[in-house]
């Protein structure tokens, strides 16, 4: 069967008014209740903020040949799975079919006022899944299958902040040229690229949005419609096995 990705012409958008009005009403409870968090906490405690691109990212997968039962969101079912370098991870959504991991992405997002202070946990942890996943599939933890298809989706507020040059301090060594006076969303996008390009992911998407519900990527290489395409083409070449 042919990849289809109607899915993400389908509900992109409504996934981005999703994340910007779960934010809000999250915020809004916590401020009746008294309880606001500091910073913007209180805008992410209830965790259900990429629950629309979640959802369009299962629809696809479905519509790709995948049974609706083999794809495995929170609330579903344990999406935990076994490592390699610890015993085991959970993953935001998983596709296992007839006992074979076929998937498994997360979703991930960031918004301001501060960029800087999760970054590096960002990159950390995106590379150390990746590898972690990966050896423990060349070490036959899943079984005798195809290598699943492995994804990375980013969300990031476009704001002055994440748009603005940003400086660091190398004493000791010269850091890599594309990092210099590169905004937090460009180090978002170069992070995504090289997890493409180093084989760490199938696919890694960085998209921008405005509290406006507006929405773009940086580059086509990491747009989310490039992730659509990747993933429906994978799944629809698994499904026929």
């Amino acid at each position: 069967m042919s990849a289809n990705i109607e899915a993400f012409g389908n509900m992109m958008q409504n996934a981005i008014y999703h994340f910007w009005k779960s934010r809000f009403e999250a915020a809004q409870k916590q401020i009746e209740r008294g309880t606001a968090d500091q910073g913007n906490r209180s805008s992410v405690t209830a965790g259900k903020n990429l629950d629309g691109f979640v959802a369009m990212i299962r629809q696809l997968i479905i519509d790709n040949g995948i049974k609706d039962t083999e794809v495995l969101t929170d609330g579903r079912t344990d999406l935990t799975i076994p490592g390699f370098y610890r015993p085991t991870k959970n993953w935001d959504l998983l596709v296992v079919s007839h006992g074979k991991l076929m998937a498994a992405i997360e979703f991930k997002s960031q918004v301001g006022p501060s960029f800087g202070n999760n970054f590096n946990n960002r990159v950390e942890e995106a590379i150390g899944n990746a590898i972690d996943l990966n050896t423990a599939f060349r070490e036959g933890v899943f079984g005798d299958a195809t290598k699943p298809f492995l994804g990375y989706f980013f969300i990031l507020e476009e704001c002055p902040k994440s748009m603005s040059p940003v400086g660091f301090h190398s004493p000791f060594f010269r850091a890599l040229p594309e990092f210099n006076k590169a905004s937090y969303a460009m180090r978002y996008e170069i992070l995504c690229r090289k997890l493409v390009q180093e084989q760490l992911y199938d696919a890694a998407t960085l998209v921008l949005t405005e509290n406006t519900g507006s929405w773009r990527d940086l580059s086509d290489l990491t747009s989310a419609k490039r992730f659509a395409a990747t993933l429906a083409g994978k799944i629809s070449g698994m499904a026929l096995e």
